[in-house]
């Protein structure tokens, strides 16, 4: 048996109005004994309005729903959800959330990179070539953990030399909690694509530059961030105006096209030709370097027309959190 329209009364919840689905009624107005305007929201949020006649009340179905606000719920389940909410928002309270839920007590240069030059970049595209022992492994997760919190980075792919790949696992396992995996020709054999069983993974430089079927498995995927170690080694050579690409330059032209944020970490990021420069930072912008050459100080500059590309700090910039030198002085000694 339908419900009468009498039922149909503000906070009662009623299957009928609208097709498929239960809505809420918010407010009715009657227009003599047999028709009743009814105002009405659906779960999503949108509200209608809708004539009701007599002839209704058959197709009407009032839905047992209990009070529309009760405490009969599970009260765990109530402070799981409230908690997962709260960490969702932490960080427009924190703006260093990724500092303070990670094993490291980042120097202040690491976090003007992070936090002043790299994430309020979107997207980012950016070189890192702070010298060496500047911690630049510290900023790059420093990084990818705060585009986590900030629901921004879901998937992640760094490639390292070789060498390095098992280091990079353990310090963004011990430092930042994250459980990246490592792309090995045992993994690669034994899946359809070894980029899409991983989310956060490893991978190393010279086995995926020097094998085109991984690399068209990749090609096949998509990332919110890509990071290059040693990203010096990307190289290309003009000579007699031609461009001259190696294997692991052509993998990084590829990669940059499958990600929204891009980053090159090096300690050298120049090797003395300027032509050879110009061409690794058309890497992070082959349009910007059409034209003619910008230099490092105008790439470092954040402008309208570059965003600032590159953030260098030489070791005598480098301090501690109290000021003082973070490497003693270098000098220079003239043996005659």
């Amino acid at each position: 048996m339908g419900a009468r329209l009498e039922d149909l009364v503000s906070g009662a919840m009623v299957r009928g109005l609208v097709t498929g689905v239960p809505v809420r009624i918010v407010g009715v107005r009657w227009s003599g004994s047999a028709v009743l305007d009814v105002s009405y929201r659906t779960a999503d949020g949108s509200t209608g309005n809708r004539l009701v006649y007599r002839d209704d009340e058959p197709s009407l179905e009032m839905v047992e729903s209990g009070q529309a606000w009760s405490f009969e719920s599970d009260g765990s389940l109530f402070r799981l959800a409230a908690e997962a909410r709260r960490l969702r928002l932490a960080h427009l309270f924190d703006p260093y959330l990724a500092v303070s839920t990670s094993s490291v007590d980042p120097l202040p240069h690491q976090i003007t990179a992070v936090y002043e030059a790299m994430l309020p970049q979107q997207p980012l595209r950016f070189l890192l070539a702070d010298d060496p022992g500047a911690g630049k492994t510290i900023m790059a997760g420093l990084l990818i953990r705060e585009l986590q919190i900030r629901s921004d980075l879901r998937r992640c792919l760094i490639v390292a030399p070789g060498a390095l790949v098992e280091q990079w696992q353990q310090e963004m396992k011990d430092k930042f909690g994250l459980g990246f995996d490592i792309l090995t020709r045992e993994s690669a054999a034994a899946a359809a694509n070894p980029f899409q069983e991983s989310d956060l993974l490893l991978a190393r430089l010279d086995m995926l530059s020097r094998d085109e079927r991984l690399q068209g498995q990749l090609l096949a995927t998509d990332w919110d961030l890509i990071v290059f170690d040693e990203a010096h080694r990307l190289s290309a050579r003009l000579q007699l105006g031609e461009v001259h690409r190696t294997k692991r330059r052509v993998l990084a032209e590829r990669a940059r096209h499958l990600t929204r944020h891009f980053l090159l970490l090096t300690a050298t990021p120049h090797n003395g030709k300027e032509e050879d420069f110009q061409l690794f930072l058309s890497l992070l912008d082959p349009d910007l370097f059409e034209g003619h050459q910008r230099t490092a100080a105008e790439l470092a500059e954040p402008t309208p027309e570059t965003g600032g590309l590159i953030r260098r700090l030489m070791k005598e910039s480098l301090v501690k959190l109290d000021g003082s030198p973070l490497f003693p002085a270098r000098h220079a000694h003239m043996v005659e």
